[in-house]
């Protein structure tokens, strides 16, 4: 099947979901406030704003199975190096100079922790994160390195069932009888069914429905839910009361229509070229917004109304994502893309030099020039990267 045009809808469901976590953070999150919520906001508008991130996972899943359909192993990991480390980078260091000069939170994370940071790598090594919402960001890695396997062994229809398939039987089996440890980390039990989803309802879209793709989304509805309730469950940590559970399965269920309606075409009349536009701001948005934004409502609560501080940070964190996207994301890219494919050819040209092929002495052109498929790797590379 031909590649479909870029569906605008899904930059849109970014969207919402980035605004959604923003009013999480900023209505329900006490500390930050710094003082008890129910003085701030009592009805608590956006308790469940956190659900967002499940919708972002779904998207995920999605989204990385589209735009790797055709791709190498080499294409794909550039592509999401691109698409991650910059705006990543900035992040980090943003973060650290903010709560550095205004400490507002009761611990800050020094430099040689900032440092190991901007590895993206910084959970595993054992490093406190810069940001709280950096978490997501191990969950995606998690994600890309396990879809990698299906990547280096070519997408098929076939293949791709097979690997969620595989994926959720492995969640199941660790739920069932592990209790946590390495198997947990890897596996991501709390997090793999929303990708699988996303999967599966891409399958849907560019094949056709079935029933073995539905039993994917079904199964993975159920194997979120216990995450989802346990995630809810922990709003009483965070000094506010937990909130009901019966809306979160229902937010979630709205979640997975959501890109169920994606798949089956129900949401083909949204676009726009100015949701892409949006879109694009999404990512440095959820970066920035929590600590950033956070540190601007902390010093300025007592100057104006808290609903109207609330409405004036998230539009000049949207503003200032967007100029991060202008002039960071757009410029840099496709320098970083350029220097990683560098660095993988020359690579290669050592390994060719190293191992000629049948006797004959290797050939720059054996390494580069003269193999179409790294050719053809270079130019879907520089296509489109979502």
């Amino acid at each position: 099947m031909a590649d479909r045009p870029r569906l605008e809808v899904l930059d849109g469901l970014r969207v919402l979901a980035a605004l959604l976590v923003v009013a999480y953070h900023f209505t329900a999150m006490w500390y930050v406030w710094r003082r008890p919520l129910e003085t701030v906001f009592p009805a608590q508008p956006a308790a469940y704003g956190w659900l967002g991130v499940y919708l972002f996972f779904l998207i995920s899943g999605f989204v990385i199975c589209m735009s790797s359909w055709g791709r190498g192993v080499e294409a794909f990991l550039v592509s999401r190096a691109v698409r991650l480390y910059p705006a990543y980078w900035l992040s980090v260091v943003a973060t650290t100079v903010v709560l550095t000069i205004w400490p507002y939170l009761e611990e800050t994370v020094g430099w040689r922790d900032a440092l190991v940071n901007l590895t993206m790598f910084h959970e595993p090594l054992d490093a406190p994160a810069v940001s709280d919402v950096y978490w997501t960001l191990w969950a995606e890695m998690r994600f890309y390195l396990l879809f990698t396997l299906v990547v280096w062994a070519g997408l098929t229809y076939r293949r791709v069932v097979a690997f969620c398939l595989v994926w959720l039987g492995a969640v199941t089996a660790a739920k069932a009888t592990l209790e946590g440890g390495i198997v947990h980390t890897v596996l991501m039990t709390n997090y793999a069914p929303l990708f699988t989803a996303g999967i599966a309802f891409y399958l849907m879209y560019r094949f056709r429905p079935t029933l073995l793709l539905w039993g994917i989304v079904g199964g993975s509805f159920l194997l979120a839910l216990p995450a989802v309730l346990y995630r809810n469950g922990l709003e009483a940590d965070r000094g506010a009361p937990a909130p009901a559970t019966w809306p979160v399965v229902l937010l979630l269920a709205v979640c997975f229509l959501l890109i169920a309606a994606v798949a089956l075409g129900w949401l083909h009349w949204v676009r726009g070229r100015w949701l892409v536009v949006v879109g694009a701001t999404t990512y440095p948005l959820y970066l920035l917004h929590l600590d950033l934004g956070g540190t601007a409502i902390y010093l300025w609560q007592r100057h104006l109304p808290a609903p109207l501080l609330v409405v004036v940070v998230t539009g000049a964190m949207i503003l200032l994502s967007w100029l991060v996207h202008r002039y960071l994301e757009r410029p840099v890219a496709p320098l970083m893309r350029r220097a990683l494919l560098g660095m993988s050819a020359a690579a290669r040209r050592r390994l060719a030099h190293g191992r000629p092929a049948h006797g004959r002495p290797a050939r720059l052109g054996d390494a580069v020039g003269g193999d179409p498929g790294v050719r053809r790797a270079s130019v879907r590379v520089g296509g489109r990267d979502d």
